[in-house]
């Protein structure tokens, strides 16, 4: 595809909206808290679960407290039990001691989250242990697509539906091929503002659980990254020849630069989004409450994330009393202080004069001091692309934040960041992609004017903000 088809690939509304959400959490959470198990198998009794001090309200003022703007909740996980009294099966909450068998975990924290101003969504597993429809085809379609429903219409507004490609033998000894299609479907019937992530169209998972991201992260990329199962299974059966063009895995370096792209016909829009835990495991374990992640570890993760056009999702596990621990609020408070201190004062705000290359009517280079939907567009279609700020006083930087505008696209494939120093440009720093938000870390950086050098975009490039913070106390 030459570069003007590459840029008429552009995100929904309910990406949009995703992406604008940036950080988020996930929250694990079902009868392997108290068996300290990963993976239940479908046996547990519901007697297990009684959360005896649950209270998502807690949970959202942590979140809120980290910066973060959703949550996403486990209301199954692969053992099957149901943190709503679905009236499908009888392993839920509802089979429990919790509030006497009265309780709904899933509409207290969609309650929790409307009352704390974040967003709410669900996590369901595809994988159900304790079903014994599991394998049987669409008899468990049926089931699942029921419960599914459940989640969608009893909850109110919901972000995000997670799926994940669990899937096992059934008591039947057989696998259940998902019916991915139809799920899709009703989450675009009941949920049309939700996107579907991991296992669906609207988000596509980063490659690992660790964090790590890479240093270029596209979100135009080919279809073929959608079906990481069959691709997965296909590049271990044939060899490179049998294909016209190599497998692309959700673990690939390179999903969407131009040499990946040219001989492609079908891309979508499909941005990634990095998931870990804060700590080892995905459910609690009382043997790591020791083991949180330490701050310089989250907000490397964040930078390189959310400042390399990701989203991320952290994921925090309660305690079997049904709160979150001790050391992870701390920690949380932590990174919602950081944030607070890193990204408040913008340079660009305090008598700094600012200059570019001739803008096309509308698209002032002023418009990069808001972060809205006016953008700064170049008069002419050459590269490079110039932007300069200049202050009466040395500044001390310690980051730099720049967005597109991607109602237009992704744009700029290369920029480089120079520092006035001793009469003459000295570079500082360079990166590739942009898209929705890029951050350049600067570990004090002192300078009277830098700026901005856009020498590669696919078309004129865009660029909707630019921030230039130093720390607060």
């Amino acid at each position: 595809m030459t570069d003007r088809e590459l840029v008429q690939i552009v995100p929904s509304a309910r990406q949009l909206a995703l992406q604008d959400m940036e950080f988020y959490a996930f929250v694990h959470f079902t009868v392997n808290t108290f068996t300290d198990r990963e993976w239940g198998d479908g046996t547990e009794d519901p007697a297990l679960f009684n959360p005896a001090r649950l209270d998502p309200r807690q949970w959202v003022r942590a979140v809120r407290a980290a910066g973060m703007k959703g949550l996403i909740l486990t209301c199954k996980h692969h053992d099957g039990f149901c943190l709503w009294p679905s009236k499908y099966t009888d392993h839920t909450v509802a089979a429990s001691p919790y509030k006497g068998g009265r309780g709904d975990v899933v509409g207290e924290t969609a309650a929790a989250c409307r009352e704390g101003g974040i967003r709410f969504g669900v996590y369901l597993s595809p994988w159900d242990r304790h079903q014994p429809l599991y394998g049987t085809g669409k008899p468990y379609d049926d089931y699942f697509v029921n419960q599914l429903t459940e989640l969608l219409t009893q909850y109110g507004d919901i972000c995000s539906v997670w799926f994940d490609g669990a899937c096992g033998e059934g008591p039947n000894g057989k696998k259940q091929h998902y019916e991915w299609e139809r799920y899709y479907s009703v989450v675009r019937a009941l949920q049309p503002g939700a996107c579907i992530h991991v296992c669906g169209p609207d988000i596509r998972w980063c490659g690992n659980e660790a964090g790590s991201t890479r240093a270029s992260e596209w979100s135009v990329v080919p279809r073929r990254t959608m079906d990481t199962e069959k691709i997965a299974h296909d590049s271990q059966q044939a060899d490179d020849a049998s294909f016209r063009l190599r497998p692309i895995r959700a673990q690939d370096q390179d999903l969407g630069s131009r040499e990946i792209l040219q001989n492609e016909k079908d891309l979508i829009w499909y941005p990634a989004e990095v998931n870990t835990s804060i700590r080892p495991g995905w459910f609690w374990h009382a043997a790591e409450d020791g083991q949180v992640k330490p701050l310089t570890q989250l907000i490397d993760i964040y930078e390189k994330s959310v400042g390399g056009n990701a989203t991320f999702l952290l994921n925090i596990p309660p305690t079997s009393d049904g709160l979150f621990h001790p050391n992870d609020v701390e920690r949380l408070r932590e990174m919602g202080d950081y944030l607070r201190k890193s990204y408040t004062r913008n340079l660009l705000l305090e008598n700094a004069h600012l200059e570019a290359d001739a803008a096309r009517p509308g698209h002032a280079i002023e418009n990069v001091l808001n972060d809205d939907e006016a953008y700064y567009l170049p008069a002419e279609e050459e590269r490079p692309v110039t932007i300069t700020v200049r202050w009466p006083q040395p500044q001390t930087i310690r980051r730099l934040v720049l967005k597109e505008q991607l109602r237009l696209s992704q744009r700029i494939e290369h920029f480089t960041v120079d520092a006035w120093a001793d009469g003459c440009w000295t570079r500082a720093a360079e990166g590739t992609v942009v898209g929705h938000k890029r951050i350049v870390p600067f570990p004090g950086l002192k300078t009277d004017a830098l700026r901005i050098v856009i020498d590669d975009a696919r078309v004129c490039p865009t660029l909707s903000f630019w921030g230039v913070y130093t720390e607060i106390d």
